[in-house]
């Protein structure tokens, strides 16, 4: 395809295509790497260079945070609550949902890092796939961050194709829905996954539908949209309901989604939260409170991300003493607080069965 576009040379030499379509790092679940940036690359020498053996590692090992640290731990009270849910009132059912909004972005966050990482210490450099999702303003905002490289595969290889936004909008419509239920079935042949899908197409709709209602109350009302607490409300409004299809994305059938969410939306006893219940749900409670140390330091990297300021160039601009004992914390945190051991077992990267 992306010969007949022209955007790249056919590739006549077979060691190199196959090098292409099998490069380790990336093979398995991503970032989908588009021929023109690494095919591209294999055509050049890489000569090793400490820059990038140092920022590939730190890229490595902020993935294992997120996967080992975060994603495995959570892993361990999500699917308590979520293969038990009749167990549960919706509280704990609502903590669980919100906690695997977190697991999905590390799980898959964490591969994506350690893929990147390893690649650019041998001298490439693969696309970024998450650009702080869980602080996009709408829908439609966060498709552009979250698994970018399948996001952008399906823009132009299937939404552009059937027309894009050319063909007037009610085919722009029908395009974002055949591309969100596409992405569905990608992730598996089950209804749950459809409808996952089919209702993050719907919601885009629904924003481009209401956007000229939207604009006319912002001028009506006055609202500064640069404001700080209205960028707030969008972000919480939009990760409320992303966390509302990922329930279907991780419940097992329609039929157990349907009723975790019908449990979520009627909880009765909010006070759970208080009576040590989440301290009973696989995870003791030291590492309970560390998961949520830890997802606190995940919100400041990823804030500092969102507002393009680059912690890795920070820090090596800092003294070698101080650049050394960061690295040393986070070697450390990790291995102290990584869930493996010979009583763990080790769970397979979620995004490993697409």
């Amino acid at each position: 395809m992306d010969v007949y576009r022209k955007e790249i040379y056919a590739e006549k030499n077979f060691g190199k295509y196959a090098l292409f379509v099998s490069f380790f790092p990336q093979l398995v679940a991503g970032p989908i790497e588009r021929s023109k940036n690494l095919l591209k690359q294999i055509s050049v020498k890489h000569p090793f260079r400490f820059e990038n053996m140092r920022s590939g590692l730190l890229l490595m090992l902020f993935g294992y945070f997120q996967k080992v640290v975060l994603a495995d731990n959570i892993a361990t009270l999500v699917n308590q609550v979520y293969d038990n849910y009749t167990q549960y009132d919706g509280t704990v059912l609502a903590v669980a949902t919100l906690l695997f909004a977190v697991q999905i972005y590390c799980d898959f966050g964490g591969y994506s890092s350690i893929a990147i990482g390893a690649a650019r210490i041998m001298g490439f450099n693969l696309m970024e796939n998450f650009n702080a999702p869980y602080l996009a303003n709408s829908v439609a905002d966060f498709w552009r961050r979250w698994h970018i490289s399948l996001s952008t595969w399906f823009r132009d290889y299937l939404y552009i194709p059937l027309g894009g936004n050319r063909k007037g909008k009610l085919r722009k419509y029908m395009n974002l829905l055949v591309v969100f239920i596409t992405s569905g079935l990608w992730h598996g042949a089950s209804w749950h996954f459809v409808i996952w899908g089919g209702i993050n197409g719907i919601y885009q709709v629904i924003g481009e539908i209401m956007q000229p209602v939207r604009d006319k109350a912002v001028e009506i009302l006055h609202i500064d949209r640069k404001n700080f607490s209205h960028q707030l409300m969008k972000i919480i409004a939009t990760f409320l309901l992303i966390n509302l299809t990922w329930v279907f994305f991780r419940a097992n059938s329609v039929t157990d989604a349907c009723t975790i969410i019908r449990n979520i939306f009627t909880m009765q006893n909010p006070g759970t939260l208080f009576d040590g219940v989440l301290y009973n749900l696989g995870i003791e409670r030291q590492k309970f409170n560390m998961v949520l140390v830890s997802i606190g330091i995940l919100a400041v990297i990823d804030i500092c991300k969102f507002k393009n300021i680059h912690l890795m160039g920070k820090l090596f601009k800092q003294e070698i003493w101080f650049r050394w004992f960061v690295y040393l914390c986070a070697v450390f945190y990790v291995l102290i607080f990584g869930a493996y051991g010979p009583a763990f077992d080790a769970g397979q990267f979620i995004y490993f069965q697409f």
